[in-house]
C-alpha cells in the first residue's frame, strides 16, 4: 500500500475484508455488505478484486442505485447526510508511485480541512511532491478569484510547504489520477 502501486486499493480493501471476515466469523454474521453503487460500476477499482475473493456483498450495486438515487432517497428518508459530498480516501491524492506516508495524509487532511472553509466544491487536493494541484466543481471555478480567495488557497498551501501551487482548469474529476496510470 505504501508504494502507492495502481493496485494499492486492492491491497487495503483485502486487509479490510479479511478483518472484517474474522470478526463476522467471531460474531455469527453470515453476510458482509459495502457502499459499492451502480455509479461506481465504470471507475477503476482494484477493491472490487479483493471483495470477490472475501465474499462481499454489493447490495446497492445489485439494486442498479447511482449515487444519485442514493441521495434522493436518502433526502427523502430525511436522512443527515443527504447531501454530503463524497469523501474518498486520501491516498488517492497521490499519483501511483509516489510513496505514501501518515505524515502525508495528514498534511493533506489538514490542507483540504482548512480549504473546505473556503466553501469549495468537490475539492481535492492532489499531491505531487512540492506541487499542490486543486481540483473543484467546474462551476466554481470563476468563484477562484472573486473576493481574493486564490489568495487565501496559497495562504493555507504555503504553510503546508508546497513551492507551486495550481489550480486544475478542467475542474473536479472523478479518478483524474487514474488518468495518469492509462
Amino acid at each position: 500500500f505504501v508504494r502507492n502501486t495502481p493496485d494499492r486499493c486492492y491491497w487495503c480493501k483485502d486487509e479490510l475484508f479479511g478483518r472484517l471476515a474474522e470478526l463476522a466469523k467471531k460474531e455469527k454474521i453470515k453476510i458482509i455488505c459495502d457502499g459499492t453503487n451502480y455509479s461506481d460500476r465504470n471507475d477503476y477499482r482494484p477493491g472490487m478484486k479483493a471483495a470477490e475473493k472475501w465474499n462481499i456483498k454489493h447490495p446497492l450495486l445489485e439494486a442498479e442505485l447511482s449515487k444519485n438515487d442514493i441521495r434522493l432517497l436518502s433526502k427523502k428518508m430525511k436522512l443527515p447526510t443527504w447531501n454530503k459530498e463524497a469523501s474518498p480516501c486520501l491516498a488517492s491524492r497521490f499519483p501511483y508511485g509516489h510513496k505514501i506516508t501518515s505524515e502525508k495524509l495528514k498534511k493533506i487532511n489538514d490542507a483540504e480541512n482548512e480549504l473546505r472553509k473556503l466553501q469549495l466544491k468537490n475539492l481535492r487536493l492532489r499531491d505531487y511532491k512540492d506541487t499542490a494541484r486543486i481540483e473543484i466543481d467546474k462551476n466554481q471555478l470563476s468563484k477562484i478569484f472573486k473576493n481574493n480567495i486564490h489568495k487565501k488557497i496559497v495562504a493555507v498551501l504555503k504553510k503546508y510547504n508546497y513551492s507551486y501551487i495550481t489550480l486544475d482548469l478542467e475542474g473536479y474529476r472523478t479518478g483524474s489520477l487514474n488518468k495518469i496510470k492509462k
